[in-house]
């Protein structure tokens, strides 16, 4: 245990947060390569997640503050990775947040992030702490906390590790079980926070039609902007990637080479050089998907296929970038906003045309779903539809084990029945 009473702030503001914040992504790369090496990428996937809260200026503000007095439990005091946290180690964060050390208990509210008169720049708030106490008649009390202010602490978590277990970082939710059992047990928390609505990760085969659809109407009527769209769409669905495998991030660049054919057997994949965990993998790639490429490739005057290595962005621009690393380049790849924005955008005009069409409900579920269930739906509907082995998958899917693979095995009340409606008794009674 670090027991490091210092607990520094992590995430600005909304409109902030994208920006990134140098003194935070050092502190975050110290903590990586000292003592807890996937410390990194938590913070992406909290980064993310926080995003998708930002409708919401009161849950964003919660959010963000009760992920920064976790993570610095996390990474600080604990020295351990948030994939590490079973239910008998979130306990000690419990006990942890009932009596935090004095350092961290403040008597005021103040920002998190100041701006820096010298640097010119927003910093964490040196004055900040994670606890905030109360004076009597102008003296500080020692620090109590309720019950129900460690219930929400942990319905927060909750949704946290439930965006981790589908983002495929982690396999259990250590919040949801206390929240199922002893005095945090809550039988509301889990219908609020969404977490028992696993059909909701991916589209049904109606709903992902009019995906489609409109991505090729849009592509249709609006090429120069939505040809990109069409493609990116098919290239996720495809290949079941993560939004973050199809972006540009710092040391990472998609490319038009990733798309490699093989000497010896003619086929082609899609090879990611990292995935989760560092991982790599080449994903099997589908005449239709190729079909989807050349499409593509033409709309930017290019080659049908692409030559070995060949280091042409995989996703350009309409426009040269106005900042950032990137600023003036038009090839440049787009990061993970301005993917999201455009699938989203997308996402939104699909509902609106089954709205159109008097699918109410499926318009409702569209607008909730995010890039990652386009990777669900992929896989779910290779395994479910078009009946791909499930080694075949789990390998393309990039699972560690064939048993997260099965749990895209979808059965209905209504197979079920089917399957059971004429099975005998004797199965040899019709043999005499």
């Amino acid at each position: 245990m670090f027991n490091n009473p210092k607990a520094t702030p992590l995430f600005d503001s909304v409109q902030y947060l994208e920006d990134g914040n140098a003194v935070v992504n050092q502190y975050i790369a110290n903590i990586t390569m000292k003592h807890v090496n996937d410390a990194a990428l938590v913070y992406e996937y909290a980064v993310d997640w926080l995003l998708e809260q930002r409708h919401s200026e009161n849950n964003y503000k919660t959010y963000r503050s009760e992920l920064t007095t976790f993570l610095h439990w996390a990474f600080d005091v604990e020295g351990i990775s948030v994939a590490d946290v079973s239910r008998r180690v979130l306990m000690r964060y419990i006990d942890y947040c009932t009596q935090p050390p004095i350092e961290l208990v403040a008597y005021r509210n103040v920002a998190q992030f100041v701006v820096d008169k010298d640097l010119q720049e927003r910093v964490p708030n040196p004055l900040w702490r994670p606890f905030l106490g109360k004076k009597l008649e102008g003296t500080e009390q020692p620090y109590r906390i309720t019950d129900k202010a460690l219930k929400t602490k942990l319905a927060i978590l909750s949704a946290f590790f439930s965006y981790l277990i589908n983002e495929e970082y982690t396999e259990r939710n250590p919040a949801m079980m206390l929240m199922k059992n002893g005095r945090f047990k809550s039988g509301t928390q889990n219908r609020v926070m969404h977490e028992d609505d696993e059909e909701m990760r991916s589209f049904t085969e109606l709903q992902w039609s009019y995906v489609i659809s409109t991505a090729e109407n849009l592509a249709k009527s609006h090429q120069d902007e939505h040809e990109r769209t069409l493609f990116l769409i098919s290239l996720m669905y495809c290949c079941y990637l993560r939004i973050s495998e199809a972006a540009a991030r710092p040391g990472f660049s998609p490319v038009m080479g990733q798309f490699r054919r093989d000497n010896k057997t003619g086929v082609w994949g899609f090879h990611i050089p990292r995935s989760k965990g560092g991982k790599k993998r080449t994903v099997a790639v589908s005449h239709l998907l190729l079909k989807a490429l050349k499409r593509y490739r033409r709309f930017l005057n290019l080659t049908d296929l692409p030559a070995p290595n060949e280091e042409i962005p995989l996703f350009v621009r309409h426009r040269a970038a106005g900042r950032g690393r990137d600023a003036g380049l038009l090839n440049a790849n787009l990061g993970i906003r301005q993917l999201r924005e455009e699938l989203n955008d997308l996402f939104n005009h699909a509902a609106n045309a089954a709205e159109k069409d008097g699918m109410t409900q499926d318009a409702l579920e569209m607008r909730q779903m995010t890039p990652h269930s386009i990777r669900h739906t992929g896989i779910t509907h290779d395994i479910n539809i078009n009946g791909r082995p499930l080694s075949h998958v789990q390998a393309d899917a990039g699972h560690d084990s064939i048993d997260t693979t099965s749990q895209y095995l979808h059965t209905s009340r209504v197979e079920r029945h089917e399957s059971a409606a004429s099975k005998p008794i004797d199965h040899l009674a019709d043999a005499y």
